[in-house]
């Protein structure tokens, strides 16, 4: 996405509404809408919105497993026997009150 060549006014975005539905539909690329001559919202639709959350979680997720394995190669954390015997335990004692 260009984000010089897809900018469009709110101005247009709102008398033409039904145009960039079915545009953002079709293309499934997000328009960004100005305001006083400057780029402040962008609008997409549900499934593509839905593709960018799901990729930005995979991303945490990959980053924290990053992070985790470095944090091994220093020597730190647990050994995840002593995590899961841990976590057992405690379910174990909420289960029992």
């Amino acid at each position: 996405m260009d984000l010089h060549r897809d900018i469009h006014l709110l101005t247009d975005f709102k008398r033409h509404t039904a145009e960039f539905l079915a545009q953002l539909k079709t293309t499934g690329e997000p328009v960004v809408l100005m305001i006083n001559g400057k780029a402040e919202i962008v609008v997409q639709d549900a499934k593509s919105y839905q593709r960018l959350l799901d990729l930005a979680e995979r991303l945490e997720t990959i980053e924290a497993v990053r992070e985790g394995l470095e944090s091994m190669k220093r020597g730190e954390g647990r050994p995840a026997e002593e995590v899961f015997a841990s976590i057992e335990q405690e379910l174990l004692a909420k289960a029992g009150a």
